[in-house]
């Protein structure tokens, strides 16, 4: 089929994501993609600073893990989990448990980040029955924390604003603010001491009902790359182990080196009860998710009764395609070479955002390993705000892809671009908000 007809296609029977269809320009069609470019139908060429949606670590098409997908294709494509094993799942699952802190060892394999989540907080309710302290059925979140789609997710990030259509199925669970900081905030102590407040007070407003408290660590994604400081998450895990309730850690997005460490929870020195992963799990190629248990919290589902397990699982759970794909991104993760490219990143994140400090429509410049975000005056704020079309819309005319969050304009790339690629895109962002300016 030519282009034309694939289009046609799209739009006699797509449903895209996160899409107005009645209001959206008609799709771009990739053709290929390679490294950190992907081309469509019409020869254009677009620089992947997002990272295709956060999950592509090492680039497009990187033939380490293709050809360990495809070795494993040949060999075994899929086996029902519940009765058997198989090498790549029992591997993959040691290798992240010898990367995280403390005794994170059972790995439960899903399909995705909402899934990963979902499972987290059902296994922490259910840790608590089986113990018999049915009470702990509460669950405390964050002020815009987004933590996925589904039904458990979206309750717990009902205050993102991206769920109203579903308020009345959703759950109660329990929010207190999130102290978001950014360079030179000279009040970020007083929003840390004011969230950590907050949670003193609904934990004593209700001592002994909390079940777990969620978080994503040091970065809320969706919301607008709002960054806090790892001396809160610390305070905070302080405060959750003296109440007694579990502490889940989403890092679904800050996983596998985006924060700098391979895991944000390894970066502020934090040993939580359940880690939620997905992403880059895989690098980017397949859909595969783990929620990460610390080793007491297993041992509670175990016992002669089948009411005692976790009645839970997933068709493609730990799908052997997927796995191979996560051990392949894992050997390129470790190699000193890409440890190398995520400080070059971070280091021309800085001198680039310093060189923003002095115009009057960016604000609040923040950084955190190879994530970097600032606000866009000009242009109404929050995730609806219309200076986010126009950014995006003057980005594609550059060769850049990027997807703002409202007015948050935010480079998230795959670890394989260039020191060469990473200026030339800061540089067509500068160029942009001077036009925008102009």
């Amino acid at each position: 089929m030519n282009p034309e007809e694939l289009l046609a296609l799209d739009a006699r029977h797509v449903w895209h994501p996160f899409t107005q269809a009645a209001a959206a320009k008609p799709p771009m069609l990739a053709v290929s993609a390679q490294g950190a470019t992907i081309t469509a139908a019409d020869g254009r060429r677009f620089l992947d600073l997002v990272s295709s949606w956060w999950v592509n670590l090492h680039g497009h098409g990187h033939p380490a893990v293709a050809a360990a997908i495809a070795r494993q294709a040949a060999e075994m494509e899929q086996v029902i989990f519940a009765d058997f094993t198989h090498a790549p799942a029992a591997q993959l699952a040691a290798r992240v448990a010898g990367l995280l802190p403390g005794d994170l060892d059972r790995v439960f394999y899903s399909d995705d980040g909402s899934t990963a989540v979902e499972v987290a907080m059902k296994l922490s309710l259910q840790y608590w029955r089986n113990r018999g302290i049915a009470e702990r059925d509460q669950f405390v979140c964050f002020e815009g924390g987004y933590h996925g789609d589904t039904v458990g997710a979206m309750s717990a990030g009902h205050s993102s604003g991206f769920f109203s259509a579903w308020k009345g199925m959703l759950f109660p669970v329990e929010t207190v603010p999130f102290p978001a900081t950014w360079d030179g905030d000279d009040s970020v102590a007083t929003k840390e001491a004011e969230a950590l407040d907050a949670l003193d007070r609904l934990f004593a407003a209700k001592p002994g009902r909390v079940s777990a408290v969620l978080i994503e660590p040091l970065i809320q994604g969706a919301s607008g790359m709002r960054m806090c400081r790892p001396a809160f998450l610390t305070a905070l895990a302080e405060r959750v182990r003296a109440e007694g309730a579990l502490l889940i850690f989403d890092e679904v997005m800050t996983g596998f080196g985006r924060t700098g460490p391979i895991f944000a929870c390894l970066k502020a020195g934090i040993v939580p009860d359940l880690v939620c992963l997905s992403k880059g799990l895989t690098g980017g190629f397949l859909p595969m998710a783990m929620t990460v248990a610390r080793e007491g919290i297993y041992r509670e589902f175990l016992g002669p009764d089948l009411d005692r397990a976790f009645l839970h699982g997933h068709s493609y759970t730990a799908n052997p395609l997927g796995c191979a794909a996560g051990l392949a991104s894992l050997d390129l993760l470790l190699d000193d070479a890409c440890t190398a490219r995520r400080a070059a990143i971070e280091a021309i994140h800085r001198v680039r955002l310093d060189d923003l400090a002095t115009r009057a429509d960016t604000t609040r410049t923040r950084i955190c390993g190879t994530i970097a975000a600032f606000d866009v005056g000009g242009g109404g704020t929050g995730y609806g705000a219309g200076i986010g079309p126009r950014l995006k819309a003057a980005a594609l005319d550059r060769g850049l892809l990027l997807r703002p969050l409202g007015n948050v304009l935010y480079l998230l790339p795959p670890y394989c671009l260039s020191d060469d690629e990473l200026h030339h895109a800061w540089d067509g962002i500068a160029e942009i908000l001077a036009e925008l300016a102009g």
